[in-house]
């Protein structure tokens, strides 16, 4: 074969290979459904769920089921109506919040369980709390001092701005009028061993004058769990207004109560507590703007008494605020904290009206381990502000520009009896600093005893007198 004739086969011979290849691919593309034939789909567009505003996210109702009611049960009727179970409450058998999904009225939705009388205890609205002090808070314009100079004062450099305390007449007030703080600390300046839980707007829990008397959970107590709500980190305390573990405080009203209870005394810092040596766990169920519900006030107890039977001293509930809307789940909620050991010190209100006649919950509440508080002014007079009622206020404490901790780490001045509340729960932490081992009915009996009796008081408070925090500790 001549070389021309070699190379015109040699190109037949790969022209024909090739095409054999392209054949071959075209098959293989042939075998494969998107080529072979158009497959059209219909797009299934996702479920939308339902926009619900911020107070929606609440549970509508707080329903309590007869004891032979088991929660799948309850899961079952609630599924019926379109409802769901949004939490149970573990410390009250049978009470759980009921989540309406239809946008329905809180009342026609806790009519629905009533009717359900069989197996429905009581049923009852998610009512919303709100502070109601009588004015707003004022920055402190307090000159600081230094009384270092003075062995029986405080070095903290507003001390002398605190009358409740120490009121020596200057600036209006009467001498002596006050809570006889300097004889008591000779006794006891409290202990970290008894946590007080302020049940508030949260707690400022890294303010200088705080940060030492805040509670942190010791290592051997277990996270906090909720069968429905989740497991949390609650490293210093809890967050019922958001589910949340960090109660940080927004609002300044919880701080403010926090400082008045247990601000670090003697530490060159700002002002002194009633309790120098305290523990704080703070409580958030009330937001930014103070506003908070019934069962996130629950939830928040719920939690305090799960960390009580987890091993934490948890002896004293502050509750500065209050409702003229009366809850029978929160009144349950709160006779279990008793029941656990648990001392409730409530704020009379702010309506300079009688509770007598117009009820002020939780104040109101006739339980063994509950304290109603009034206000008083720096000359030993009822605030005008001051709610009272002889059967339903039990004792007064200093409650008109009360000086006390606040948000960035500052200092303000405020008024109301959630002002003269904490004056109360922190002498009771006082007392069992120095009697441990004291029933809450007899830690209640001794905060009622221990009183200066007082005219201005008399028809107005059923103890008739102002807490003397000397008297409680028997010095």
């Amino acid at each position: 074969m001549n070389r021309n004739n070699f190379w015109i086969h040699f190109c037949i011979a790969v022209i024909v290979v090739a095409f054999a290849a392209v054949l071959g691919q075209l098959r293989l593309w042939q075998s494969k459904p998107f080529f072979s034939r158009n497959i059209t789909t219909k797009a299934v567009p996702k479920p939308i769920a339902p926009k619900r505003s911020v107070d929606d996210r609440q549970p509508e109702v707080l329903v309590k089921f007869r004891p032979n009611v088991s929660l799948s049960e309850i899961e079952k009727i609630a599924a019926k109506y379109n409802d769901r179970v949004e939490d149970k409450i573990e410390i009250v058998k049978g009470l759980v919040a009921i989540d309406d999904l239809d946008g329905r009225g809180m009342e026609t939705v806790a009519a629905q369980y009533r009717q359900m009388s069989d197996i429905v205890l009581y049923a009852q609205p998610n009512y919303e709390i709100s502070l109601d002090d009588p004015n707003g808070f004022s920055p402190s314009n307090a000159p600081l001092t230094d009384n270092t100079a003075n062995a029986n004062l405080p070095n903290d450099p507003l001390f002398n701005e605190q009358w409740a305390l120490n009121n020596d007449g200057k600036n209006g007030g009467k001498a002596n009028a006050d809570l006889r703080a300097l004889l008591a600390w000779e006794k006891t300046k409290g202990t970290k061993e008894v946590v007080v839980a302020v049940l508030d707007s949260g707690v400022k829990y890294t303010h200088p004058d705080l940060v030492s008397n805040i509670w942190v959970r010791p290592a051997n107590v277990p996270q906090y769990k909720d069968n429905e709500l989740g497991t949390f980190n609650d490293s210093h305390g809890f967050n019922a207004a958001d589910n949340q573990g960090d109660p940080m405080d927004e609002n300044g009203h919880g701080t403010h109560c926090s400082g008045i209870i247990g601000a670090e005394g003697d530490n060159s810092e700002g002002i002194a507590g009633i309790n120098w040596n305290v523990t704080i766990m703070p409580l958030k169920f009330m937001g930014r703007g103070g506003f908070g519900t019934t069962k996130d006030a629950i939830e928040a107890i719920n939690y305090a008494i799960d960390r009580k039977r987890n091993g934490v001293n948890v002896r004293v509930i502050n509750a500065s605020w209050g409702s003229t809307a009366y809850s029978k789940a929160l009144e349950d909620a709160i006779r279990a904290a008793g029941e656990e050991g648990i001392l409730f010190v409530a704020a009379a209100g702010n309506n300079g009206t009688s509770n007598d006649k117009s009820p002020h919950y939780p104040s109101d509440y006739d339980l063994p381990n509950v304290i109603s508080v009034a206000a008083l002014d720096r000359n030993d007079n009822l605030a005008s502000f001051s709610n009272f009622g002889t059967k339903t206020v039990h004792i007064a404490a200093p409650g008109r520009d009360i000086l006390s901790t606040w948000l960035n780490d500052d200092y303000r001045e405020a008024s109301g009896t959630s002002m003269a509340t904490p004056y109360v729960a922190g002498i009771a932490a006082l007392i069992l600093a120095n009697e441990p081992k004291l029933s809450v009915e007899k830690l209640r009996e001794k905060v009622l005893k221990s009183v200066d009796k007082l005219d201005a008081l008399d028809g107005k408070v059923e103890s008739g007198g102002r807490i003397n925090a000397a008297k409680a500790l028997g010095n």
